[in-house]
């Protein structure tokens, strides 16, 4: 699929990672189609699941589909970045829906400030029709709109990947913690558009509130962020 760009609308690659999304993977395709900027396009890494997620996807003719050839969340991004065509990358989960304005906003400042590597956003949870809250949850995050350094909230010069380096694949929890960490450490210029643009679902099957970011990844993370502080 050949994407025709121009200076004033630089293409957007959108990065889908996603492993039997079947009930949740066409709103959050559409969501990001309802977006008020263009042009984009939509990567799809598929781990290869074994329900109909891959024939829901194909049905777009915006996306690129790609079976992931490895293992793991942090593969799959880096899988994405590499196989994006646009100067800018984005990301979305399966299972959420970014607001029509997320892509603009977040985009539009990116562009009014070239010194800016990477921004994020606020975010909001809800939780799916049918689900009662999973173990590990907090309730009070419902009424919550925190600033998300996550993966659904960043939008990237794709060039940053090159300074920061890609998503440590020996993560399989807090890979985004660990980008993030790795870029606040080399000095990373980046911004929050402090409004909420990411509606983050919560059900039984979502693994990042099921297991939360545990306690051993986190303190991996911090101990590696004081290591490189001490070089």
């Amino acid at each position: 699929m050949e994407i025709k760009t121009d200076s004033a609308k630089p293409l957007v690659s959108v990065i889908l990672a996603v492993r039997n999304g079947e009930p949740y993977v066409a709103e959050a395709i559409e969501s990001v189609l309802a977006s008020d900027y263009r042009p984009l396009e939509i990567v799809v890494v598929d781990g290869q699941s074994s329900d109909r997620t891959a024939e829901i996807v194909q049905t777009y003719p915006e996306v690129r589909y790609c079976t992931q050839t490895t293992l793991g969340i942090a593969a799959a991004y880096n899988q994405g970045i590499e196989a994006a065509q646009g100067d800018f990358v984005a990301f979305i989960s399966h299972d959420d829906q970014w607001s029509a304005q997320k892509l603009g906003h977040q985009m539009s400042y990116l562009q009014a400030h070239p010194e800016v590597q990477f921004t994020v956003c606020k975010f909001r949870y809800f939780l799916a029709e049918g689900c009662s809250i999973p173990p590990g949850f907090r309730a009070e995050l419902l009424d919550q709109e925190p600033v998300g350094y996550i993966m659904e909230t960043l939008v990237a010069r794709k060039t940053v990947f090159d300074q920061v380096g890609q998503f440590n694949t020996a993560y399989q929890l807090a890979e985004d913690v660990d980008w993030y960490a790795r870029a606040k450490d080399l000095g990373i210029t980046s911004a929050v558009i402090p409004e909420v643009l990411l509606s983050k679902r919560v059900h039984d099957c979502n693994s990042s509130t099921n297991a939360q970011v545990s306690t051993q990844a986190l303190l991996r993370v911090l101990r590696q962020s004081i290591q490189r502080q001490k070089r």
